[in-house]
């Protein structure tokens, strides 16, 4: 089973599906942008809530503007943004609503993937009996959180652009990792196409850990490397590396 939400998560579903025919997708609906900026304020402050905001919508309009390198990436790795409209599909409010639990109940999945969805909080984690794996676009620890694509070539660390499987926990991006998928973006690439090239490059790996799962073979990796948390970068210091660096 997957639970999903967010961008390009088709490429996911139809993967999986490939190998899994009994697979049963849950959508849970989007965060208002009013919620996430009010709990980022509290966190990081408004300044840096706003500047975040404002990369977020120059983020979601601009992928208009790539559409062609889109068609690109996934002709390249063989894999289709297509809404399957066979798979079933569960609408429920949140990953730690009661409508989950329900749907867990009548589903009983062998394995659950998550992909772009809130937090899955502890007391969630420990009514749900079977493996949870999420799929992290960002190489784990060194970038978790959002857009670890990005902050890697702003580090100069594109050996560690790419994604991860891994175990969830808790923490943000914090469970042990399984597999990890690590590519060079184009020159074309940007902000708008970094998390699609990381999700086409890491279908393999997402399906080989939901096979792991099913068959009782999970080994997570112990990886000694620094762990820190991203977040959006505000729209002045995405519009300064792009100007300055051409990172976009």
């Amino acid at each position: 089973m997957l639970i999903q939400s967010g961008h390009n998560p088709e490429i996911i579903v139809n993967a999986v599906r490939a190998t899994f025919p009994n697979l049963t997708v849950i959508v849970e609906q989007p965060e208002s942008k009013k919620l996430f900026v009010t709990r980022r304020a509290r966190k990081l402050g408004w300044v840096q809530a706003i500047g975040q905001l404002g990369t977020m919508v120059v983020s979601r309009y601009g992928k208009r503007f790539t559409r062609k390198r889109a068609q690109e990436i996934c002709e390249e790795f063989g894999v289709s943004a297509e809404i399957d409209q066979t798979i079933p599909r569960i609408n429920i409010s949140s990953a730690n609503s009661p409508e989950l639990f329900s749907a867990l109940d009548e589903i009983r999945p062998v394995a659950l993937l998550l992909f772009s969805c809130r937090m899955v909080k502890a007391e969630t984690l420990a009514r749900i009996t079977c493996p949870v794996l999420n799929f992290h676009a960002g190489i784990i620890p060194q970038y978790r959180g959002l857009q670890g694509g990005y902050w890697s070539r702003i580090h100069r660390d594109e050996e560690n652009f790419g994604g991860s499987v891994h175990l969830v926990d808790a923490g943000v991006d914090t469970g042990d990792a399984l597999y990890q998928q690590r590519l060079k973006p184009s020159k074309r690439d940007t902000m708008h196409t970094y998390p699609l090239l990381q999700v086409a490059a890491s279908t393999g790996i997402i399906v080989q850990a939901m096979e792991d799962a099913v068959t009782g073979n999970l080994k997570p990796l112990k990886i000694a490397a620094p762990s820190r948390q991203w977040y959006h970068p505000p729209i002045w210091t995405w519009l300064w590396n792009g100007v300055t660096r051409g990172i976009w």
